[in-house]
Formats: C-alpha cells, sequence, structure tokens
C-alpha cells in the first residue's frame, strides 16, 4: 500500500466537510516544504504589528499543524493537532483571541499554556481559500496577557488574506508547470 492509499485509506474515515477542506489544504503543495519567503514576511509583520516575540503562518493538516512559516521559535516545523488552538480558529470566520491564556477556560489545560512556552496571549486569524475553505491560520503568540486593539485584530485579518492570496498564485504556478511538463511529455 502506497503513502498516498494510505491518506485516502484515512480519509474515508473522516467527514466529507472535512475531506473536502484536507484536499483543498494539499492542492497547494506547501505542506512539508521549505519556507516561502512570502509567507515568512507576512508572519514577520503580523508579529511587528502585535510586539510578540511569536508570529507563525500554519496549514492544519489531518494529524498536524504545519508551520509554513515561523518566527521566533527556531527549528519548529510542526505541532500535534490536540489539542489545538489552530485547529479551534478554523472551525470558525472571526478571528480568535485569548487575553490571558492561564485564566481561560478554553486553554487552562493546555500543553502550550502549561509548558515550558508559558503561552498567554493568542491571537489569530483564519486563512480563508476563495472558495470558502478555511486552511489554517495567521497568529501571534506571547508569554504576557495583552489586549488588541480592533486595528491589530483587522491587520490579522488581512495579513491572513494575503496568505490566501498567495496560496493563488502558488497554485496558478504549480498547475501552470503540470500543464507544461504535459505538453513537453506529448511532444517528444
Amino acid at each position: 500500500m502506497t503513502v498516498e492509499s494510505q491518506a485516502y485509506e484515512y480519509l474515508d474515515n473522516v467527514d466529507p466537510q472535512e475531506q473536502a477542506r484536507l484536499a483543498a489544504v494539499r492542492r497547494y503543495r506547501l505542506v512539508d516544504q521549505p519556507v516561502e519567503d512570502a509567507y515568512d514576511r507576512i508572519a514577520f509583520v503580523a508579529g511587528a504589528i502585535f510586539d510578540t516575540p511569536i508570529a507563525t503562518v500554519s496549514l492544519v493538516e489531518q494529524d498536524r499543524v504545519w508551520l509554513a512559516a515561523c518566527q521566533g521559535l527556531t527549528g519548529v516545523r510542526q505541532l500535534g493537532k490536540e489539542p489545538g488552538l489552530c485547529a479551534s480558529v478554523i472551525a470558525q470566520d472571526d478571528v480568535y483571541v485569548i487575553n490571558n491564556a492561564a485564566v481561560d477556560p478554553r486553554t487552562l489545560e493546555h500543553p502550550l499554556v502549561r509548558g515550558e512556552l508559558g503561552l498567554r496571549f493568542y491571537a489569530a486569524a483564519p486563512i480563508r481559500t476563495h472558495d470558502g475553505y478555511r486552511l489554517g491560520t495567521v497568529n501571534v503568540i506571547d508569554s504576557r496577557p495583552r489586549e488588541a486593539s480592533a486595528r491589530q485584530l483587522k491587520a490579522l485579518e488581512h495579513l491572513a488574506a494575503l496568505v490566501s492570496d498567495e496560496l493563488e498564485l502558488r497554485l496558478m504556478v504549480v498547475r501552470s508547470a503540470v500543464a507544461e511538463q504535459r505538453m513537453r511529455e506529448t511532444v517528444n
């Protein structure tokens, strides 16, 4: 059994809506790829807007969260999906904010809150494709509690929209390369 057929076998046990979302994540071919400058710049700008030490661009896969870009955490490219902050964000359309994770009932037992990172502030905007799928997040993280302004949260939404636009450009390039390869195979 190939890795691809194992992935599809796993998807047989996933509801159809989540199957479609996962197919949307995979069509951009960004998971398991090196960091690209465009996503790295977006993470940097998110961190600068919020003045947080950590900012990421993430994609939520079936069993993990892939960090397409990560500012402030060295050598981290993926996290487990459960218990997932990013997975919670993609379940809704709005920006997700935790001002003080140490007292927020949604995060009291979360390993990133209780563990070495000591997460206290978290804000994330879902990355939505042009056809409506929520693929991941642009998020900011701090080890101290804080309040975000409405302007900062709007900026985070705009950054998530920029990621979506960048993904569409990436998809056009991928499709163009596939078409070119097919054309070359036909000619030869």
